[in-house]
């Protein structure tokens, strides 16, 4: 396995896999000026301009705000406009739903209204600490509990923002009731309490697959079990061994895949196959919407099921969960200014066999 690297993808290599493994990190490694691949916490917003709104975010199955889930800094070589270049996931974990998901594209050239020219510095700054930063450089405020865009404010102090009512009801419930009077803008982001809505936050660590292990997959022969029965039962069994044959080729070539790396994450690879975990509920070309430009969405990375080990997401009681998160992009990457645009994520469950 090659070095590791901070969470930036390499995406010009054609048929290259990058693996990523959670690591803790330090809080200003995080931050939008790092340009991090990470996990959890607030989402460390690419662009400070044009991010998407409550409507945006909210869980399509509940209509709950959504959480932040992970990003992954994936600039495109040889495209100006997309020097900077991330991808932003969120999920539901709101019960019962559990299930809602959304995926939001932003780039940026290197000449942009919010960076430096040059790459930012390995050395932590000098007020390197836990602070929050709730107000971008555009002006655009930020929701306490979240860290997604807060045009609503409390009506009390008029200082802290929201997202949403129901962000507005849980920071009022832990302690913004008896702050609210005394808050000011300058110690307003030190007294944001822990509202166990957050992910626990990791950095993304980026290694590249040295290799792609060969298939390995046994192959039943059901056809000793069949013996003289009825023809229509023997098509019916017969049927069934073709299915949990193919079930169980599907499981072994992903465990096969993951055995050298089992700790990864996820895996990125522009406009490759994904693994799926299970032969059921894989997408056909008809299933991933085309992006509004026109162009085609193709594969660009996926989330593996050991990233819920880190997430502890049953704290919640019902627990999220999937089995393959696949992320698709539009295959030309269209040009947005500085706008985030939705993408498109389809999510395989884990299938129980008896």
């Amino acid at each position: 396995m090659a070095a590791a690297a901070r969470g930036s993808v390499a995406a010009s290599r054609p048929g290259r896999v990058e693996l990523g493994f959670a690591e803790a990190s330090p809080a200003w490694r995080l931050r939008s000026e790092q340009f991090p691949s990470k996990v959890g916490g607030r989402p460390a917003w690419l662009s400070a301009a044009g991010l998407p709104g409550p409507a945006a975010l909210a869980c399509p199955r509940c209509g709950r705000p959504l959480a932040f889930l992970l990003q992954v800094y994936a600039p495109l070589p040889g495209r100006a406009d997309a020097f900077h270049r991330s991808l932003f996931l969120f999920c539901c974990r709101e019960p019962p739903c559990c299930g809602g998901l959304r995926v939001f594209r932003n780039q940026l050239p290197r000449k942009n209204e919010f960076y430096s020219y040059e790459p930012p510095s390995e050395e932590p700054p000098s007020e390197a600490g836990e602070s929050l930063h709730l107000q971008l450089k555009s002006g655009a405020h930020l929701c306490r509990v979240c860290g997604c865009l807060g045009p609503k404010t409390c009506s009390r102090c008029h200082q802290a923002h929201y997202c949403s009512k129901e962000h507005q009801t849980l920071d009022w419930r832990l302690g913004h009731k008896q702050t609210c009077t005394q808050l000011v803008p300058e110690n307003l982001d030190d007294t944001v309490p822990d509202h166990n809505f957050l992910f626990p936050e990791f950095e993304i660590i980026i290694e590249t697959e040295d290799e792609i292990l060969p298939e390995v997959v046994d192959k039943d022969d059901d056809s000793e079990i069949i013996g003289s029965m009825g023809e229509a039962l023997e098509e019916e069994l017969d049927s069934m061994a073709r299915h949990e044959s193919l079930e169980d080729q599907v499981f072994q070539k992903f465990k096969t895949q993951i055995a050298l790396e089992p700790e990864q994450i996820l895996r990125y690879g522009r406009n490759i196959q994904p693994i799926w975990i299970s032969g059921e509920n894989v997408p056909q070309k008809k299933d991933i919407p085309n992006c509004p430009c026109g162009a085609k969405r193709v594969f660009e990375f996926q989330v593996m099921p050991q990233l819920l080990n880190h997430l502890k997401a049953d704290r919640l009681g019902k627990s999220v969960d999937w089995g393959v998160l696949a992320v698709f992009t539009c295959a030309e990457n269209c040009s947005l200014g500085t706008g985030y645009t939705e993408e498109f994520v389809w999510k395989q469950d884990i299938v129980n066999t008896p």
